[in-house]
């Protein structure tokens, strides 16, 4: 385990101590890796490496060569993350760090001199770690940054059918709450099959609707224009695909939520009282977030004044299982 910075009397005064001997420190490109270890190790001890998988293979086999036991890296893009998978598996000590916390080199920036910044950093423990979760909870931000990604896609799908019935001059969405409903739906999926008539469609509403039939019809008189048709078609039957995408993207996260349980050993009924605020079913995942998120942390924080379903598995997904040192639901509601 990489040590925090100390420092040491001497007759001159205070001195900070290299703590981390057998340190190195990585700067990481999309192309190209390069590494850095204490030069008493090698001759040649700024190497540049590649990218693909031999590449990184070769890293590990020159840090053990150079027995180097804890590495430092920025966390740059995406590309950080199979050099960092790789280092773990051989039993590094790997801390990720965030570049602008580092990029405080003063003169010609190169890579050759931001690895042995990162290394002499890492080598007096100066270096800030950021949080990284375990397997599980990582699979599940993945995920969940997925899932987020689809629902934008979704978005722009009813916005695309909007737009086409706009152009129709089909006004239902001035008369009707919410055009993605069961009524709006139905009426959609009617025209696109083809009925034309508005007082027919007007009778697939719901019998909730606060407007009246009559005024849905009215607001379903329009052009029919085969163009805009053909467009309100392909964005409804791709708003339905991406729907469909994200439950199965919501079974995948419960399947790891699962997983994730069982490697916790935590999951019980004891303590447990389910939260008696109306959830919104609205791009809700469709599975119990808010069971999960109690046997994860031991504390339902449901009851905190604006959390939704969306945002508690957010914050799961971002904290896994490290929220539990938070003790009780008072605690989280006074903080």
């Amino acid at each position: 385990m990489a040590k925090k910075a100390t420092t040491v009397k001497t007759a001159t005064g205070k001195k900070l101590q290299v703590v981390n001997p057998n340190a190195a420190g990585i700067d990481i490109a999309a192309s190209e890796m390069q590494v850095c270890v204490p030069d008493d190790r090698d001759s040649d001890c700024n190497r540049c490496f590649g990218c693909f998988t031999q590449d990184l293979k070769s890293i590990v086999q020159w840090l053990k060569k150079c027995r180097i036991e804890t590495v430092a890296m920025e966390s740059t893009g995406i590309y950080w993350l199979p050099l960092y998978f790789i280092l773990e598996e051989n039993g590094f000590d790997v801390i990720l760090v965030n570049a602008r916390d580092v990029k405080n080199l003063s003169g010609r920036k190169t890579d050759e001199a931001d690895a042995e910044w990162l290394m002499l950093l890492h080598s007096y423990g100066l270096l800030k770690c950021s949080f990284q979760p375990e397997n599980e909870a990582r699979a599940i931000r993945n995920l969940n940054r997925h899932r987020s990604n689809l629902l934008q896609s979704s978005s722009r799908e009813a916005l695309h059918m909007q737009k086409a019935m706009e152009q129709m001059n089909l006004k239902l969405g001035n008369v009707i709450s919410d055009l993605l409903g069961k009524s709006g739906m139905a009426i959609i999926e009617a025209i696109i099959n083809g009925n034309h008539n508005p007082t027919e469609l007007a009778m697939l509403a719901e019998e909730n609707c606060k407007a009246t039939k009559e005024i849905i019809a009215q607001s379903l008189e329009g052009t029919w224009a085969e163009d805009q048709l053909f467009e309100l078609k392909q964005a409804y039957d791709l708003y339905r695909f991406i729907q469909g995408q994200i439950r199965q993207c919501d079974r995948q996260i419960e399947m790891h939520l699962t997983r994730y349980r069982v490697y916790l050993e935590s999951s019980s009924d004891v303590g447990f009282t389910r939260c008696k605020k109306r959830i919104g079913k609205k791009n809700a995942p469709d599975f119990d977030v808010e069971r999960y998120a109690f046997d994860i942390w031991k504390v339902n924080i449901m009851v905190i004044p604006g959390m939704s379903a969306i945002s508690l598995k957010r914050n799961k997904t971002t904290l896994g299982y490290y929220f539990r040192r938070i003790q009780s639901s008072h605690s989280c509601h006074s903080a």
